[in-house]
């Protein structure tokens, strides 16, 4: 055996010390959020439980997520404010996701029954998750909100920074690929649809803190594929973003924004092209 292979178990002990900050548990991180979505929605689970079972598990809640946030608080009764203001907004949140269920029933010729959103739509799970980690960034807890996130992104394919801002009845059609920045603000009413990114001109450690993504306004659709970019730009209210349109300027409202890429067709014995706009 050489040295290095010999020394290395005491250098990674170590080195892995010094990553022992106040951090939360991920693992708890994560069973916590999803114990909470499957109270509220128990379908999940394929149970009806009793009113004395659901006291008991939201009770539990508010003891586990106590326990996740304690190393994170500077003292314990600020830890309990934290804990108390946290499921305060829950019942608004549980009131918000039914009237995005509901408008997910409606929108897609797919969903046949709320209950099949709550059970199969990703981006409806994407958009739960982010609504419970949204209100733990407002609330300055360090580094749990982007555990929580982050989950749902390794769960769905869709990157929702907890700190952005995001209005009622939104909606996201398939999901897969779609990047909303940390500083994004979205307005009520808007559908985006897969691959879509609200993002940063550019990236630089000193942008920390600045806003450098975009503002969609109220009943915004962006289809398919489409980039937008920039803090100073905003997309005006009741406008449509046509798939893999590329943006990094402002738009108004009212607006229908879309390319107009050239098809070419060649047909086998053909000498000419068709070409279709």
């Amino acid at each position: 055996m050489t040295e290095t292979i010999k020394n290395f178990p005491d250098l990674l002990h170590r080195t892995t010390h010094t990553f022992y900050r106040e951090v939360p548990s991920q693992v708890a991180a994560r069973r916590f959020i999803d114990a909470l979505i499957n109270l509220l929605f128990p379908i999940r689970e394929k149970k009806c439980i009793s009113l004395k079972e659901m006291d008991l598990k939201w009770e539990n809640l508010q003891n586990d997520l106590q326990e996740i946030i304690r190393p994170l608080c500077p003292e314990e009764c600020h830890c309990e404010k934290l804990v108390e203001h946290f499921f305060n907004e829950v019942p608004t949140i549980y009131s918000h996701l039914m009237e995005d269920a509901t408008l997910y029933k409606e929108c897609d010729p797919a969903a046949y029954c709320t209950e099949e959103v709550i059970l199969c739509y990703p981006g409806f799970y994407a958009v739960m998750v982010y609504r419970f980690s949204h209100i733990l960034h407002q609330l300055h807890i360090p580094v749990l909100p982007r555990v929580i996130s982050e989950y749902a992104h390794s769960q769905t394919g869709i990157d929702i920074h907890p700190g952005a801002t995001i209005g009622p009845n939104f909606y996201i059609d398939h999901g897969t690929g779609i990047v909303i920045g940390e500083t994004t603000v979205i307005g009520k009413n808007a559908k985006i649809y897969q691959g879509v990114t609200r993002g940063a001109k550019f990236v630089d450690k000193e942008l920390s803190g600045v806003r450098r993504h975009p503002t969609i306004e109220d009943n915004v659709i962006i289809y398919a594929g489409s980039t937008i970019l920039g803090g100073d730009t905003v997309i005006g209210h009741d406008t449509v973003i046509g798939g893999n349109v590329w943006l990094t300027e402002s738009v108004p409202p009212y607006s229908t924004v879309y390319c107009r890429p050239e098809i070419i067709i060649k047909g086998k014995h053909s000498k000419q092209h068709e070409v279709r706009k």
